[in-house]
């Protein structure tokens, strides 16, 4: 459970801290979203830290798929662009494949 709850928390962390930037740079934000953004990219990688994994990497690679997902989520809920099925059957393969990253038997 720790660790959907840190993968979860990551995946909002990172988002949001990623797009504190794109406000500033693309949007044309004022250079002070980078403040809760750089600290919402700490937090982030903090998160990932709880993660029980044996190896930072599989928890990273593991993570890609979460964030995939939340991206989408992201996409549809702060964007307003609803997921096309595309959106969804790639979501649900990258979940799948993090899923046996994480949780497969290993000797």
């Amino acid at each position: 459970m720790i660790n959907i709850a840190a993968y979860a928390g990551a995946a909002i962390a990172e988002i949001a801290g990623c797009f504190a930037f794109w406000a500033w740079l693309r949007m044309g934000k004022s250079a002070l979203w980078l403040l809760p953004g750089l600290a919402s990219l700490a937090l982030f990688a903090y998160l990932l830290t709880l993660v029980d994994s044996a190896a930072a990497g599989r928890a990273y690679a593991a993570y890609g798929g979460v964030y995939i997902v939340a991206a989408i989520v992201w996409l549809w809920i702060a964007e307003g662009v609803q997921p096309d099925r595309w959106d969804i059957t790639g979501s649900l393969v990258c979940l799948a494949g993090a899923a046996i990253i994480l949780l497969g038997p290993r000797s």
